[in-house]
């Protein structure tokens, strides 16, 4: 038990991870799919971010001279997380703008039916 305490930030993120694969899963609106999938995301963000830091090191800035590594906390997950960052909110704009694109066509939101509108469609 001691050591779920201890990854308190670890179970933190699978359980933020399975509530936005639930909601990606079980929802049929697309905004809230879209939503399901950014709090996956931030599962993953918090994940590597937690995992990247060390306590009582400093950031990788060189100032005084000293640079042994054992000082200094690794800077390549938080370049990993700020990446990822940028690419998912460039993936939802995307995803965004063609929700939009599928509502003025369809008028709905709902996936299962503009499934069946896209059948009749390919049927006439």
């Amino acid at each position: 038990m001691d050591t779920l305490f201890e990854n308190y930030i670890s179970v933190v993120s699978m359980v933020l991870f399975g509530i936005g694969f639930g909601n990606l899963l079980l929802q049929k609106n697309l905004i809230k799919k879209i939503i399901g999938l950014n709090i996956m995301d931030t599962a993953v963000y918090l994940f590597l971010a937690s995992m990247g830091y060390i306590s009582g090191r400093l950031a990788p800035i060189i100032t005084d001279g000293d640079t042994t590594a054992s000082r200094y906390v690794n800077p390549i997950p938080s370049g990993l997380v700020l990446t990822g960052i940028v690419v998912s909110v460039s993936v939802t704009a995307l995803m965004l703008a063609l929700t939009i694109r599928l509502y003025r066509r369809y008028r709905t939101l709902d996936i299962d039916e503009i499934t069946l509108l896209v059948r009749r469609e390919h049927s006439e």
